[in-house]
């Protein structure tokens, strides 16, 4: 169920999560809006949000404990972060058009939202804290079905 304690593998994470999202707000793509966002959606989104940064932080679950196969997890989330960042260093080099923030990255449909997403799934399964995957799904209806809307409106 989780042990309290920091996280710093969930501060990282989170790092990795929210820094180019500050660079991307001055380099958001042309003609990005909100408006047309389904309510629901961005309810789902917010509140996934919120719990995933308290979760991440909160148990120390997430924290390298040695070597064992259930490191694999741990790994996995490493690397599908480190493809989130990837994905973010193609975008702020492409032109910035909706159809590059809403791009496929190395297969991964709307990479910008589903890498993420995934990623801190792994993290719990790592961590065996349900509650941040219980969070990361709340988190992921959201947040991916609004990209997968937005990108369906450019199509």
């Amino acid at each position: 169920m989780g042990h309290f304690g920091f996280s710093y593998m969930g501060l990282i994470f989170l790092l990795m999560l929210t820094i180019p999202n500050l660079i991307w707000t001055k380099n958001q793509p042309q003609g990005y809006h909100l408006e047309n966002e389904n309510r629901v959606l961005r309810l789902f989104e917010r509140v996934g949000q919120a719990l995933v940064t308290c979760t991440a932080l909160i148990f120390s679950d997430f924290n390298p404990r040695g070597w064992s196969l259930w490191t694999i997890w741990l790994i996995a989330a490493v690397v599908l972060m480190l493809m989130y960042e990837g994905w973010w260093i193609r975008y702020f080099r492409s032109k910035k058009t909706l159809a590059d923030f809403y791009s496929s990255f190395c297969g991964v449909p709307v990479a910008g939202a589903t890498l993420p997403v995934v990623a801190f799934f792994l993290l719990g399964m790592y961590g065996r804290v349900p509650w941040l995957m219980l969070s990361v799904v709340i988190l992921g209806i959201g947040h991916i079905g609004i990209h997968l809307q937005h990108r369906g409106e450019i199509q």
